[in-house]
Parts: structure tokens; C-alpha cells; sequence
């Protein structure tokens, strides 16, 4: 058998977990790409396999365990020589990954994502706690070394990016880390304490994103509405936003996704009602309503306090459409307190929702405490709970038949012309809500225009193209 070649061409890329990764996934795409390198989606016939893992819950470790051992199985029967695994799991459980799959090839931590390119092609200076991981192991936090935090703020310049999104949206990044300390959350001890980027710098990558053909940018970060208290930027996420509604305009609708109930300001949810650009959408994820279990979770914000802000944004933007998450069956988490949040699901009707069972993640402090709830119980809750919302979803999208939409085409529904369109309004995110299928000619992917709701299906809603106007002929 001949030798093998030691010459990398062609990388394969595999992006798992949150739109945070996908960034960071096409910022690496970016740089491989800039090098040279050709990037294919078959792993098969690819030199080298790269893994953007996810490390958040224990779920997300199992699948990307399951990517790396799929592309380490390509070294035996493909063409592929190297296997570099980043992201979220390669910091936080480097030394565990490295004993479960020793065929990897090389680690690169959430921080060191600049240098994926010698990583790929094997020009990395080892690291020196072994032979595998690049660059430094920047653990941050708020003792960390000031050189290393600097390294972090420059590793998370997202330009240059080579997208994995189609054109019409992206996925705009305005702060990375987080400083919240929620007890059940690792994100912290991954990516570090909360650092906002410049606004700016957030500007220019925004202007390159509509240049490459987005017409819808998604704001995201682990706690958008702490934008600027770190860099000492007074005007905040308003400010922000205001800034991105004035300049913007070749950016019809700008989405703001992972707010803090706690951090939410008058000057935001002013901001939101009166900026144009800025779509009346809102993802704010709440975790629970009952003040025993918010205190457990260290979440900052009591039940009369999330109440209030709820009410003042449905005042505030009657049209606003707001999306939560839950999580259910957290320690100490007792029936009652479960009945509580059901009770609250029903009554204030969430146009959408989702849950999760609680995972205990090792280095947590939820994860040490005692009074933990059986899975078959947090499933029983979790299923409730969705079921709850279903009812309440599935009553929302009937009651808006006969309504007049404006919807951004994201995708064909199927590869027959008959199967229509995906696509979505201003009051659904992309990749995570509902959709809108619609059927008509002339259309196109990135492509908005009006619409009539004439009916749903689930969740999901269903319209038709009002068809155009012949124009009128003047006779002489």
C-alpha cells in the first residue's frame, strides 16, 4: 500500500451547536478559505475534517462525540490524514476528549480559532501541556490574565467569514461571554465573562454582511441586553440599536435575539418601538416563574419583576412577538412550582416556546446540589408544558387567517416546483419558529414581499401570493 500524501488541499467542515458557533464556524471557514484551502461537503473526499463542537448540555457532548468518531473513521477508509476538533467541547473537556477519541489530531479552544489554518495544516507550534492542543488554554475569568483577556477580544472579530447561512440572512454577533453566573450554566467557564464589542467594529461587520446580500441581521451574544456596561459604552444595547437602525439602510429588519429579563431597560424597549429597521420580535429567555426556583437558578429577577417587564412590552409594542425558553425539572424543583410555571404558560401565551429538561453539567453549582428530580419526571413536566404551548400556538396561527403579511422567502419547500416556498414574517427567527409555506410564481429565495394568511397548519402558517394587477392599457 502506497504511502500516504501529508499535503492537505481539501477540508471538510462540520458546524454543530448555537448561531454563536455557526459564526465562529464561518469565521474558521473564512481564514481556511483565504489560505487556499478547498472546502467540500463530503467528508470522504476531503484531506483534513474540522469539528465546531458544542460542549452546553450533555446531549450536545453525546453528538459531537458521535461527528468526531465519524470523521476519525475516515482516516481508515477515505482519503482524510487530519481531524482538528474546536469549539466549546475542545476547551472545556480537553484532556477527557483526548482519552475517549486519541485519534484526533489536533484541539483548538474557543479562543485560538485564528489559528485553525496551521492547526489544519499541521505548522502549529504544540502546545505545552501536550501534544495536541493549540495555543494557550485561556480559561477567563474575572482574575484571568490581562494579555490573555486581550487575546480573547482581538479571537472574535467576525469579518471575513465564509457563511454557512444563505445570503438574505446572517447572524450578526455583538458580544461575546457572559457575566450573568446562572448556577445551572457552563457558558462562563467556556467562552468567559461578558466582552461587548465595539460598536463600531459591530457597524463594519454589519455593512460587510448586507454587502454579501442580507437583507435580515440577527443580533446575538449570551446577554444582548448587558451590551456595552463592560467597554463602558453608556448609550447600551439602545444605543446600539439605534446606531444599527440609522446606518443600516440597506438592512430591512434587524433581530434582537437572547435578551436578560433582569438587564431590560425603558431606553431598550423604547429603542425597539420606535426603530424602523428593528423587527417587533423578541427572544428573552426566562428559565422559570417561580421565585424559589429563579433564586436556585441565580437568575437576578424575581416573578413580579418578569411580570411587570412583560406587561410593559406588550403595552410598550403591541405588535411584538415574544419568544421564551423554559427549564424544567431543575433541583429541588417540587410539583407545585411546576403547576406555577404551567399556570403562567396558559395565561400569558407565548407566541412561541421552547423547553428544556434540566441537565446537570459537571462545574455548575446547580449541578452540586442535592434534591435532584428523576428524568421520567422532567420529561412528564417538560411534555406538559409543551403540550400547553401547542394548544396556545396552534390557536394563534388559526386566528391570524385572513391577515396581511410581509415574509422573506428562505427555501424551497421540497425539489418539486409544486411544493411551494418556505418563509418566514418578521415575527418568526429563522432555523428555530415556525413558518409560513406559501405557493407562487416568479418567486425567489431572499425575496420579500406581501402575502394573505388563508389558513395553518400546526404551528405553521399558510398564504397566497395576491395575484398582480394587469395594468391598464390607455386607448387613444
Amino acid at each position: 500500500m502506497a504511502a500516504r500524501s501529508t499535503t492537505i488541499r481539501t477540508v471538510a467542515f462540520i458546524s454543530l451547536g448555537c448561531p454563536k458557533n455557526l459564526v465562529d464556524s464561518e469565521r474558521m471557514l473564512g481564514l481556511l478559505a483565504q489560505d487556499g484551502l478547498t472546502i467540500t461537503n463530503d467528508p470522504a473526499r476531503a484531506d483534513a475534517i474540522v469539528i465546531n463542537t458544542c460542549g452546553f448540555l450533555e446531549a450536545a457532548k453525546d453528538e459531537s462525540l458521535e461527528a468526531i468518531r465519524q470523521a476519525v473513521a475516515f482516516k481508515q477508509t477515505g482519503r482524510c490524514q487530519r481531524v482538528v476538533v474546536a469549539g466549546c467541547l475542545a476547551q472545556r473537556h480537553k484532556t477527557r476528549l483526548l482519552e475517549e477519541v486519541p485519534q484526533i489530531d489536533r484541539l483548538v479552544g474557543v479562543f485560538d480559532r485564528e489559528h485553525i489554518v496551521p492547526a489544519v495544516r499541521d505548522l502549529a507550534t504544540r502546545g505545552p501541556q501536550d501534544g495536541h492542543y493549540l495555543g494557550k488554554y485561556h480559561k477567563l475569568s474575572k482574575g484571568a490574565p490581562a494579555g490573555a483577556a486581550v487575546e480573547a477580544q482581538q479571537s472574535f472579530d467576525d469579518r471575513a467569514r465564509l457563511r454557512l447561512t444563505p445570503r438574505h440572512f446572517a447572524y450578526l454577533r455583538i458580544s461575546e461571554g457572559c457575566s450573568q453566573g446562572c448556577s445551572f450554566c457552563t457558558i462562563p467557564s467556556i467562552r468567559g465573562p461578558m466582552r461587548s464589542k465595539p460598536p463600531q467594529q459591530i457597524l463594519a461587520e454589519a455593512h460587510e454582511l448586507a454587502a454579501d446580500g442580507a437583507v435580515e441581521l440577527n443580533l446575538i451574544g449570551q446577554d444582548t441586553t448587558s451590551y456595552g456596561k463592560d467597554i463602558g459604552y453608556e448609550p447600551g444595547l439602545a444605543g446600539l440599536l439605534r446606531l444599527l437602525d440609522r446606518e443600516l439602510g440597506e438592512v430591512p429588519w434587524l433581530r434582537l435575539m437572547y435578551a436578560y429579563p433582569s438587564c431590560f431597560s425603558d431606553e431598550m424597549i423604547d429603542a425597539m418601538a420606535q426603530c424602523q429597521r428593528v423587527v417587533k420580535y423578541i427572544d428573552i429567555p426566562l428559565q422559570h416563574i417561580d421565585d424559589q426556583v429563579l433564586l436556585r437558578m441565580r437568575r437576578r429577577v424575581t416573578r413580579q419583576q418578569t411580570e411587570a417587564l412583560l406587561r410593559k412590552l406588550r403595552q410598550c409594542i403591541p405588535e411584538l412577538a415574544i419568544r421564551t425558553t423554559f427549564i424544567t425539572g431543575s433541583p429541588g424543583e417540587t410539583d407545585q412550582q411546576h403547576q406555577a410555571l404551567l399556570q403562567f404558560v396558559r395565561e400569558f401565551r407565548f407566541d412561541m416556546m421552547g423547553v428544556f429538561a434540566y441537565s446537570r453539567e459537571e462545574g455548575t453549582a446547580m449541578g452540586r446540589m442535592d434534591r435532584q428530580v428523576p428524568d421520567q419526571v422532567k420529561q412528564q413536566r417538560l411534555a406538559e408544558l409543551m403540550l400547553a404551548q401547542q394548544e396556545i400556538a396552534f390557536a394563534k396561527a388559526r386566528s391570524a387567517t385572513g391577515s396581511q403579511l410581509k415574509v422573506l422567502i428562505d427555501r424551497r419547500a421540497g425539489r418539486a416546483p409544486e411544493d411551494g416556498w418556505i418563509a418566514r414574517s418578521a415575527a418568526q427567527a429563522p432555523e428555530i419558529d415556525p413558518v409560513v409555506r406559501l405557493h407562487g410564481r416568479k418567486l425567489h429565495v431572499g425575496q420579500m414581499l406581501d402575502v394573505t394568511i388563508v389558513g395553518s397548519e400546526g404551528y405553521d402558517l399558510l398564504a397566497e401570493v395576491p395575484p398582480c394587477r394587469p395594468k391598464l392599457r390607455v386607448l387613444p
